[in-house]
């Protein structure tokens, strides 16, 4: 297996699946995504995506339906994606990803955690170069797909990588490929059951439990941040 398999198995076998107020950063994602493409998920690619991981997390469909309604609205603030570079304790490099409508709020509550954790807080491109930015998608397994064949078929989309796990089929491909490999998928009604973007670690560092247990503290501070929605290390 490549290196999309090992990074995901080590996600699933951390916190990840565990991270706080997942229906609020859903509810973030549905925001931003009707915002930049309106509340008709038949003509917004980005919209059907977030309703298809609300779904996967077994989010309410009313409560899809209000987040949409609400996310029509004028009023309701916009989020801005933003993120953060940085170094943690013990040489970890931090890359983190949040949505805010308060920048001015959100640096400060980074800073403030890099501070505390012995970390540094970097600039734009510190790190970032440490990090493959890839997409994914899941979709269900089917006893008469042939991975090799299937992988074969849509290689010319962009596709990196192609695996089964306990979820379903896994498909991990470039960041910029995202749109091409979502159309084929639907062109084919082939079902997505959910899909995203990840960081990949290009080289990742082993530490003590002791010096683990320091990126931990630093790691679980800024997941827990409302304006926070993805934390990606080097940490192996």
């Amino acid at each position: 297996m490549g290196r999309a398999f090992e990074f995901r198995k080590g996600r699933k076998l951390k916190r990840w699946s565990a991270m706080a107020k997942t229906f609020t950063r859903l509810g973030k994602d549905i925001v931003m995504a009707v915002k930049e493409g309106g509340p008709n998920p038949e003509s917004n690619a980005r919209l059907r995506a977030v309703i298809q991981n609300a779904k996967a997390a077994n989010m309410p469909k009313d409560n899809v339906e209000r987040a949409i309604k609400r996310a029509s609205d004028k009023d309701t603030a916009n989020y801005k994606e933003v993120i953060f570079e940085g170094y943690g304790p013990h040489g970890i490099a931090f890359l983190i990803e949040c949505a805010t409508d308060n920048n001015n709020r959100t640096v400060a509550n980074i800073r403030s955690y890099f501070n505390k954790c012995n970390g540094t807080l970097g600039t734009q491109g510190s790190v970032e170069f440490m990090f493959d930015h890839t997409c994914n998608f899941r979709i269900p397994k089917e006893e008469d797909r042939d991975l090799e064949e299937f992988e074969l078929e849509l290689i010319d989309f962009g596709i990196d990588e192609i695996f089964e796990d306990e979820d379903g089929v896994m498909i991990y491909a470039p960041f910029e490929s995202f749109g091409a490999i979502q159309k084929e998928l639907e062109e084919r009604e082939i079902e997505i059951l959910s899909s995203g973007f990840d960081r990949i670690p290009q080289v990742t560092k082993e530490l003590t439990e002791e010096e683990q247990a320091d990126v931990d503290k630093l790691l679980e501070k800024i997941e827990e941040d409302d304006d926070v929605q993805n934390v990606f290390t080097t940490m192996a």
